[in-house]
């Protein structure tokens, strides 16, 4: 496949509105998974703990299996793997609707549809990127603030299906919903051209080749005994003398040398076969070397490092609130006539502004996004704190605006990544830092509903959060102080693609 040159718009405008409403349709209820959660409360009687599993599996497992869902796209295309998720995420979600317990809703919703979510998440960003190059940090801020509008409108519409229909149809309509990601997804046209020649194939595609070749050399095998054969008799129709036992002679003498011919050539066949697959197998083995060693590589960096850190603690305190902050305000006791707009709402819509205003933020050249991004976090963890003496509506509307504006921070983190390690290795770090944020947003919920279980009040359990995201931001505030570079005298020795952390004139 021979893509063209990005157009940087025409279709490419058409892939930004379907990727836009692909991840508001898939995201919506899962990131909106609070209100949902107050139900299955209710309806199972499990602790909040092992209830808090369902939502967090749902937005960690997409990020946990991301590598496989990069596969999958490079393998099959945005717009097969598209639909086919479509078919997962309406799925699921119909079929937790039928849930008879909450160990089915761990597969169902947990599983099927965080599978779901990763596997769009990835087509949409993948396809995007093809068709935009100059105008793609545009077009990839567009497509994010999908998910942020659909947190925002999922989560009033949910609690009014709840009303009306009940959990149960309230899944089941929502699982309809989704199911318009199939014609968003039929309109991911992929962007390629026949008219350009192919390209030449590997070393490893050359080799199956080899074998046709071995075939010719067997057809004309065939053909020399007819050519052979036919030789033969018409010499002896010119010389007229019919000579039977020289015949058989010659054909037994034929015979046996093409035989031989036949033996030599499948015992090269048979080693050529086993130099391939020893060479392929070395080849396979030194690329997962290599991977390992630039692994290595990357935590000997101790901003990559520190990031790492921040990066898992930041998920596991930070992202707790989106899920439970509705049951928090029940836990307060906060009258119905006082809660005007859903607190997850709130949230989500300030998510998508955050993402917007610290993304363009971060494009000013006296900004440092390293910086910015830690004061991001240090804010985050003393709004945290601040959630157990919040006691009125008005206050945790204000506290859930604020940490959903520093939610946004997601926006600059690539760059961050960028600056940290260079363009070369970004892929590579940040499947690792995505993993490990996966791993954060599937284990926070759980251990913010275990406290509870143990405490009775959450009081506990957002002063452990508010202490985990303040001791990631203040563990990379310190990797990154200019300090260090004069201490070891590195500053000189790092790669030209990777950011040198000093402190902005401005800043």
């Amino acid at each position: 496949m021979v893509f063209q040159k990005p157009p940087d718009g025409g279709w490419g405008w058409v892939i930004v509105v379907v990727s836009f409403f692909t991840q508001f349709l898939c995201y919506g209820s899962p990131l909106a998974v609070g209100v949902l959660y107050l139900e299955w409360l209710d309806a199972f009687g499990e602790g909040k703990g092992k209830t808090a599993w369902v939502g967090s599996l749902a937005n960690g497992i997409g990020l946990l299996a991301s590598p496989v869902c990069s596969i999958c796209v490079s393998s099959f295309g945005a717009r097969p793997v598209a639909i086919f998720s479509g078919f997962m995420v309406a799925g699921g979600l119909m079929m937790s609707s039928f849930a008879p317990n909450i160990y089915f809703l761990y597969l169902s919703y947990g599983i099927v549809v965080g599978l779901g979510c990763g596997l769009l998440y990835t087509a949409t960003v993948t396809i995007t990127c093809q068709y935009f190059d100059k105008r793609r940090g545009l077009a990839l801020g567009l497509i994010s603030t999908g998910s942020s509008v659909g947190l925002f409108i999922y989560a009033a519409l949910q609690r009014e299906l709840i009303d009306l229909y009940g959990l149960d149809g309230c899944l089941l309509i929502v699982g309809a919903l989704s199911l318009n990601i199939l014609a968003c997804g039929s309109l991911m046209r992929p962007l390629e051209t026949s008219d350009s020649p192919s390209p030449e194939k590997t070393c490893a595609d050359k080799v199956p080749d080899q074998y046709f070749v071995y075939h010719e050399k067997e057809k004309t095998v065939e053909e020399n005994i007819s050519i052979l054969e036919k030789g033969y008799i018409d010499e002896k129709c010119t010389n007229n003398v019919p000579d039977y036992k020289q015949d058989n002679i010659l054909n037994k003498n034929v015979l046996s040398s093409i035989n031989v011919n036949e033996k030599d050539t499948y015992k090269k066949k048979v080693v050529e076969q086993t130099n391939f697959c020893k060479q392929l197998a070395k080849r396979k083995w030194q690329l997962y070397l290599n991977y390992w060693k630039e692994t290595v590589v990357l935590f000997k960096n101790k901003v990559f490092s520190a990031l790492f850190v921040a990066i898992l603690l930041f998920d596991i305190g930070g992202f707790p609130p989106s899920l439970l902050m509705e049951d928090i305000a029940r836990s307060a006791n906060i009258s119905e006539e006082d809660y005007h707009v859903p607190l997850i709402s709130i949230i989500g819509i300030m998510t998508a502004v955050g993402k917007l205003v610290l993304g363009i933020l971060a494009d000013f050249k006296w900004v440092n996004t390293l910086y910015l991004y830690v004061l991001t976090l240090l804010m985050m963890g003393v709004a945290l704190f601040a959630i157990p003496f919040a006691s009125s509506y008005l206050t945790l509307a204000m506290l859930s605006a604020i940490l959903g504006f520093l939610t946004g921070n997601w926006s600059i983190f690539p760059y961050v990544t960028t600056k940290t390690v260079g363009i070369e290795k970004l892929t590579h770090a940040y499947g690792i830092l995505m993993f490990f944020a996966g791993l954060g947003n599937s284990l926070g919920p759980p251990i913010v509903g275990w406290f509870y279980d143990w405490t009775q009040e959450y009081d506990t359990a957002f002063y452990f959060s508010g202490f985990c995201v303040l001791l990631g931001g203040f563990l990379l505030l310190l990797a990154a102080l200019p300090c260090w570079n004069a201490c070891t005298n590195q500053s000189s020795k790092l790669p030209p693609n990777t950011y040198s952390y000093k402190v902005a004139s401005s800043a």
